[in-house]
């Protein structure tokens, strides 16, 4: 069968001298979309004002491909340095930092004051200490902003916001299951 009989495939046209030219096939059709596809880049670029790789570099119609003597992009980072950033954007870096206070407790605050207090919990910004009494809650309330400070140096800057200290939670007097209403013994407790 020919090209005749298929009236819809026969996409050639003749030439002026009346011979039929061949449509672009495969390769061809796959050349001239490429070169299409490059104009357009071309003129959005140019449109936009941004040049292109070379330009960048600062050598007109050279790309460079190897980094030099300088820091480059592409070199390696340290491992530390790597990880510091993993911390920061990952919501692990509050973990390292609560487990850091509460491990390093004594050795950050001092002898004197851990002997007194227990760090409880560090939650958004906020630790929490139960002290040994009243009194020494009471204490740590207003030496807050020195065991800020010492928190400050030996972890880091705004690990802790503020210091919530409470003293020693009273026992229990109810022993049972019947239970009478009332105040119950008044005592303080610490």
């Amino acid at each position: 069968m020919t090209d005749d009989h298929f009236p819809s495939l026969n996409t050639s046209t003749p030439k002026p001298d009346g011979a039929p030219t061949i449509p672009p096939r495969g390769a061809d059709l796959a050349r001239e979309a490429l070169a299409q596809a490059r104009a357009r880049t071309a003129a959005k670029r140019k449109a936009a004002g941004r040049t292109g790789v070379a330009g960048r570099n600062g050598a007109a119609g050279q790309r460079r491909r190897w980094s030099g003597a300088g820091p480059d992009q592409r070199d390696p980072k340290p491992l530390g340095a790597t990880l510091k950033v993993w911390l920061k954007d990952s919501s692990v870096g509050a973990d390292l930092d609560k487990a850091n206070l509460l491990g390093r407790w004594p050795d950050i605050v001092g002898p004197e004051i851990a002997a007194h207090c227990d760090p409880s919990d560090l939650v958004d910004g906020e630790l929490t200490l139960i002290a040994e009494s009243t009194a020494w809650a009471t204490q740590l309330r207003m030496m807050s902003p020195q065991i800020m400070g010492k928190i400050a140096s030996a972890i880091g800057p705004n690990v802790v916001t503020k210091i919530r200290a409470r003293g020693p939670s009273s026992p229990s007097w109810r022993f049972g299951t019947l239970h009478v209403p009332g105040r119950g013994p008044r005592d303080t407790y610490g």
